[in-house]
């Protein structure tokens, strides 16, 4: 729904790329701004709050080179707008934190593990950091 993962991973990747490489994040379902993504992601210093939530039918272009998906559901859409492009779609896995129950702080863990899941992916697929960085 845009609202969690891939604007955690938008945000974290901005934050260690800045503009050098064009980022943006889209689901496949209107969503709503979430208040835990922001709680674990301001921990670090990143403002989530102004996060407006998009959808693939809003891109303006179809001008990647790569689509990351987080989800089965978004990595099927990806699929079909790559479809007949030169672009490649990955899929990395990773576990929707808004299914954790339990008390505040265990669902704030949740929502740490995929952010810090996500950071290490994004660090481990792509050069090193040359501003930006924290």
């Amino acid at each position: 729904m845009n609202s969690i993962r891939s604007p955690m991973a938008e945000r974290l990747f901005k934050n260690l790329y800045g503009t050098t490489i064009y980022c943006d994040s889209v689901g496949v379902e209107e969503g709503a701004a979430d208040g835990f993504a922001a709680a674990v992601m301001s921990e670090r210093g990143l403002d989530m709050t102004t996060h407006k939530t998009k959808l693939f039918d809003d891109l303006e272009d179809i001008y990647f080179d790569l689509i990351v998906t987080l989800s089965p559901q978004a990595h099927h859409r990806a699929l079909d707008v790559a479809a007949g492009q030169a672009i490649e779609v990955e899929y990395w896995p990773t576990m929707d934190p808004s299914t954790i129950a339990g008390s505040r702080e265990q669902v704030l863990e949740g929502y740490r593990q995929v952010r810090d899941a996500l950071e290490e992916k994004i660090r481990s697929r792509f050069a090193t950091p040359t501003q930006g960085e924290k």
